[in-house]
């Protein structure tokens, strides 16, 4: 099933990388069983994608504009990725570009890079699912070989949640400090000093951001901002909701 929709997605000439387990396993070598594909591609390509596969025979759903739709049949899924769920990061033509051309399941294609995802796990620190250990296992895997200001490009504003993550790694792996350089370090740490030196009182609480459902009780009983809301209402590109009611629900 997977090889058959790498091959939809190949026929379609669709740009898109592999990520999920395929990809943890390209960078760290760690191998999960698993019943779905995650396929990351820009927003305006999920509709093409949709088709051809709903041509093949699969069930497919637009679960959220912002960024994900399913195709499945069976037992087994493809997720169509275009974002994070709180609509921080955006998945554009650049991730598939720097993504490698490697063969996934003997077919062509791409997987996705080390630094995207990075990126596409920084923000999956729910109360079911926290995906640190995967990040700071990619940064082990790959020797803290990678393109660090690319790194900090896709974080952007966000950038004291890869700080976080960057600590984890420190205490899983003191040893192997070496492998985030001293300037990643100093410019993070710099940054966080000169916000302690200097707080914003109007800066908005970002819990949200984090998970939604962990730190309710802030927006609901405590009034604090719902960034999350506001963040994805401002989502650019999103999966157009018509194809919602042209597909079948998985």
């Amino acid at each position: 099933m997977f090889q058959e929709v790498l091959h939809l997605l190949n026929l379609e000439q669709l740009p898109y990388a592999v990520s999920g387990a395929f990809a943890l396993k390209h960078h760290t070598g760690i191998s999960r069983n698993t019943k779905d594909l995650d396929v990351f591609l820009p927003a305006e390509f999920v509709p093409c994608a949709l088709q051809a596969l709903k041509g093949a025979g699969f069930e497919t759903q637009v679960c959220d504009p912002v960024w994900l739709a399913k195709a499945h049949r069976g037992e087994y899924f493809v997720d169509l990725i275009t974002g994070m769920s709180n609509a921080v990061i955006t998945v554009d033509n650049s991730w598939i570009e720097r993504a490698s051309k490697e063969m996934v399941l003997d077919v062509p294609s791409r997987v996705l890079g080390a630094e995207e995802l990075i990126a596409s796990k920084l923000f999956v620190t729910f109360r079911e699912r926290f995906d640190g250990a995967d990040i700071v296992h990619v940064i082990h895997g790959t020797h803290g070989k990678l393109d660090w200001d690319r790194v900090l490009t896709l974080v952007g504003e966000h950038w004291l949640v890869l700080l976080w993550a960057l600590v984890l790694f420190q205490y899983v792996y003191p040893a192997h400090s070496h492998y985030v350089p001293k300037r990643v370090w100093n410019d993070l740490l710099e940054r966080l000093q000169q916000e302690l030196r200097t707080p914003n009182p109007r800066a908005h609480f970002r819990g949200s951001l984090i998970d939604e459902n962990m730190f309710a009780i802030d927006v609901r009983e405590w009034g604090m901002a719902n960034l999350i809301e506001d963040q994805r209402a401002r989502r650019e590109f999103r999966i157009p909701e018509d194809d919602k009611d042209e597909t079948s629900a998985a």
